[in-house]
């Protein structure tokens, strides 16, 4: 017998065996998630640990006349030499909006206005995501920085009033963006790996995990991708 012929004849037998003893999912095995809001009954969601390191790292380009959306929360944490904030929502009950609009029909927002744009885990609630990008370059001044973070994986958001529309990748980061801000302005990062994206599906929180399993980044499975664009 050869050695293929040996190898054909032990798939079958462990194939079996597989079947007989199949590989322990733990608390993976259940048709419910842990937590239905992300993680945060249970602490801080996975994603935000990425999100965070993200802006950490890029924490000198929050500075001058800064926009977020819904809140101030980031900039306030991450911000430098910050002149003024705005904040951008199409809410009109939002009492911190200073700026209500559609970022995809936002042409009632002057161009060349902003330093830096923070905009987090918000695109994939918008169906013109084009648009909305190409808006988000054009409100920038020459120089400015959008650092945007979008999910590669999460539940579904049924909020009222959100459409969950899109999950990305950090090719189509890089296509949707570079061909807006252009290629070389355009850096793209994946952040997580297969554990943490199981984790975060389950709905764990960041500190159910240690630093050495989040701080592990596989392209082959992310939970979020960080995009920095410069406006030249």
């Amino acid at each position: 017998m050869s050695a293929l012929d040996s190898v054909s004849t032990r798939r079958p037998i462990k194939f079996l065996r597989r079947l007989l003893r199949p590989a322990p999912l733990g608390p993976m095995r259940r048709m419910k998630p842990l937590s239905d809001c992300w993680g945060y009954d249970r602490g801080n969601p996975a994603d935000r640990y990425y999100i965070e390191h993200f802006l950490e790292s890029h924490r000198t380009d929050i500075r001058g006349h800064a926009l977020e959306v819904k809140d101030s929360t980031y900039i306030d944490r991450y911000g430098t030499g910050i002149e003024r904030v705005d904040i951008l929502d199409r809410d009109s009950g939002n009492p911190h909006a200073t700026i209500l609009a559609d970022l995809s029909a936002a042409d009632p927002i002057a161009s060349d206005s902003f330093d830096c744009f923070v905009l987090t885990q918000t695109l994939q609630l918008i169906y013109d995501v084009r648009a909305a990008v190409v808006h988000a370059h054009r409100i920038l001044r020459p120089g400015g920085v959008l650092l945007v973070t979008v999910p590669c994986i999460s539940k579904i958001a049924w909020e009222p009033g959100a459409s969950d529309c899109w999950r990305f990748t950090a090719a189509s980061c890089s296509l949707l963006f570079g061909g807006c801000f252009g290629a070389e302005n355009v850096s793209v990062r994946p952040y997580g790996n297969m554990l943490t994206a199981i984790a975060f599906l389950l709905g764990m929180a960041q500190e159910e995990l240690s630093p050495k399993e989040l701080d592990v980044h596989d392209e082959s499975f992310p939970v979020i991708v960080g995009v920095r664009a410069i406006k030249r």
